[in-house]
């Protein structure tokens, strides 16, 4: 017990690390309490712990975001939400984390072998906005791994760091939203789930502040360097996991 709750909270401070602004991290958390349950049962149980932060992570960043992009991204990540909800029962586990692998790996190892002057800025782009945003929202859904679709689509555009994190902040907080009444549906909430969900959330609360002032303080080269690092740390993991249960 002493193990799980060590072990929970640190999950938790990932999450709020996330949604203050250091992306990738939070998606460890479901391996971490998958230690101790099902994956589908800490999905559950971290989606209030979610929900908790992104209200601190929007506040945080009610200032700085990309707008249009937004504009892309908020209705396809929700269409990708209902997509995840009407194929949870045909749509394996395994898969979603080996595409998803598969995709971080490719554009980091695409990304480092560019040369820097063909690494310009690209502007925001409607038709893959639609479809990274919709896979992201779908990713989510099925395990919280909706970060590196959408790095994927917006690493190129090398926004200003507060600008980037603020997008992904906002993004995911409506996608969370939109999850709730699903996950609801699919496996209903029991009492247990939410005092576990309760316990967790101030080392949440915690972690979104010190995610948004380190997301301050580390200067933008680094700030991108540590989101593709991580975006391929993930990756990998998820790789690992899906071929280990072949």
């Amino acid at each position: 017990m002493e193990n799980y709750l060590i072990w929970a909270s640190i999950a938790a401070v990932l999450v709020g690390l996330s949604k203050g602004g250091l992306p990738s991290v939070g998606m460890l958390s479901v391996p971490i309490l998958s230690l101790f349950m099902s994956p589908v049962k800490a999905a559950v149980m971290l989606l209030p712990i979610y929900v908790i932060s992104d209200m601190v992570g929007i506040w945080l960043y009610r200032k700085n975001f990309s707008a249009i992009n937004l504009r892309i991204l908020i209705p396809a990540g929700v269409a990708g939400v209902v997509i995840g909800w009407l194929t949870t029962s045909v749509v394996s586990d395994v898969a979603v984390k080996l595409l998803i692998g598969v995709m971080g790996i490719g554009f980091c190892v695409n990304t480092w072998l560019k040369r820097k002057s063909e690494q310009t800025a690209r502007p925001a782009n409607v038709k893959k906005g639609l479809f990274w945003g919709t896979v992201a929202g779908f990713t989510s859904f099925i395990s919280h791994a909706g970060a590196p679709p959408f790095q994927v689509y917006m690493l190129p555009q090398k926004l200003p760091k507060t600008e980037f994190a603020g997008t992904a902040t906002i993004l995911f907080a409506i996608i969370n939203a939109a999850k709730i009444w699903p996950y609801q549906q699919l496996r209903p909430y029991a009492y247990e789930d939410l005092m576990g969900a309760a316990v967790l959330i101030p080392f949440a609360l915690i972690g979104t502040v010190v995610g948004a002032y380190l997301t301050k303080k580390i200067a933008d080269v680094w700030f991108y360097k540590f989101v593709q690092f991580g975006l391929f740390v993930v990756s990998v993991k998820l790789i690992v996991d899906a071929v280990s249960t072949f």
